[in-house]
């Protein structure tokens, strides 16, 4: 492979972040696939793969969303006892900047999973194993809150950036105007 080549290739710029990422969430799915080769308990597998679910859950909300694509949600009940959704995003210069393997590994391993644990779901329901269906819904919901909180604070971030957008071309041609009517 020549210079150009090398050059040209873009590598992750938080390997460390993309790796815990992931982390998790093989971890998660890991144990929960291969816990009844060594396991008979049905509380150990539970327990051990929510927490795991769990970790993925933290990690991916409040430290890889924010290092790998700039975004941050929360979700809080104000005083009237609704739920409003907060989301944090980088500035549209930052965001610009971010790693685009980065951005690609995050959005598709948050997808992916959710996806493996609905077909784990589907082949539970199929063996009638109803229990473990209970495992599986917890980890989904907590897959599906982050996909959701996420495509939220992305949608909110790319409205964000249009306003800037639309505000910095008003005030342009405001200053503009104003420039050439001073000259008249």
């Amino acid at each position: 492979m020549d210079r150009n080549q090398q050059e040209t290739r873009e590598n992750y710029a938080n390997p460390r972040t993309c790796f815990f990422h992931v982390l998790f969430k093989a971890a998660a799915l890991a144990f929960y696939i291969l816990s009844a080769l060594f396991f008979n308990s049905f509380v150990i597998i539970f327990v051990v793969t929510v927490f795991l679910a769990a970790l993925d859950f933290w990690v991916v909300k409040n430290v890889s969303g924010r290092i790998l694509v700039g975004l941050r949600w929360w979700n809080e009940i104000n005083e009237q006892g609704e739920s409003v959704w907060k989301f944090e995003c980088l500035d549209h210069e930052s965001l610009s900047r971010m790693n685009k393997k980065d951005s690609w590994l995050f959005w598709w391993t948050l997808y992916l999973n959710a996806v493996a644990w609905i077909v784990l779901g589907i082949f539970s329901l199929i063996r009638f194993q109803a229990d473990y269906v209970l495992v599986i819904s917890v980890c989904l919901t907590l897959s599906i809150a982050n996909i959701i909180g996420f495509t939220k604070c992305r949608k909110d971030a790319k409205k964000q950036i249009q306003q800037f957008a639309s505000q910095t071309i008003a005030s342009q041609f405001s200053s503009t105007l104003q420039s050439a009517f001073s000259l008249v």
